[in-house]
């Protein structure tokens, strides 16, 4: 073997070691998620409950879909994920009791990432409640239905309530995760040398701590 081989091959050697390093690095608290204090109560039973906070209107959370997708697909079994429209300025209501009237008419699963596209890549203005009926009554949606969902109490309800875990979760940016009413995960926390955001190692991070979640309610 000459010099320049196993000099290669201990350069190899360093990279696999410090790649599987960084992999296996366990998440720092204040660097790489954050504890909720005080902790929230959940929702999901048994189950480990992970929430998405999020704005239509946010271009981070659009860019966060995709990936977040591909997580969905594999999240583990034991982890509950649910949405929840943040409110952190009035001018976001309109677009969280979009959201909310999107679950009351079954449209959701339908419309909830075309919402993304219509704002982000159409620019179309759907924080304007006639712009955002017309736009649904476009995707096949009744319009009617759908404005009177808008505007129904329970609706109104359920964006107040959105308003109260944004504060009460101590919610200053969007998109934010949270892991069983005790972890904050925000993308804008795992940043690559560039700045944007790292989000292999993101999807690494929220579950490792899915785990310390899932190991203390075991200790319970």
């Amino acid at each position: 073997m000459t010099f320049f081989t196993a000099s290669l091959r201990l350069a190899a050697f360093l990279l696999a070691f410090a790649a599987s390093a960084t992999v296996l690095a366990q998440p720092v608290a204040g660097r790489d998620y954050r504890p909720i204090n005080p902790p929230q109560p959940t929702e999901s039973g048994k189950k480990v409950e992970v929430l998405e906070f999020f704005w239509y209107g946010c271009p981070h959370c659009e860019n966060l879909q995709a990936p977040l997708r591909g997580w969905l697909k594999r999240k583990p079994t034991d982890v509950e994920f649910k949405r929840v429209p943040a409110v952190l300025a009035d001018s976001w209501i309109p677009l969280t009791r979009a959201y909310y009237a999107l679950e009351t008419v079954g449209l959701v699963d339908k419309l909830h990432y075309e919402v993304f596209d219509a704002i982000h890549r159409q620019n179309l203005k759907l924080q304007d409640p006639k712009v955002l009926f017309d736009w649904i009554a476009k995707q096949g949606g009744d319009r009617q239905k759908f404005a009177d969902a808008y505007a129904s109490f329970g609706v109104q309800s359920r964006g107040q309530r959105a308003m109260e875990m944004t504060r009460n979760y101590d919610i200053t940016g969007t998109p934010s995760l949270t892991v069983d009413g005790k972890y904050l995960v925000a993308p804008s926390m795992i940043l690559k040398p560039d700045r944007s955001v790292d989000y292999e190692r993101y999807f690494q991070v929220l579950d490792q701590v899915i785990a310390m979640a899932r190991k203390e309610r075991a200790g319970k």
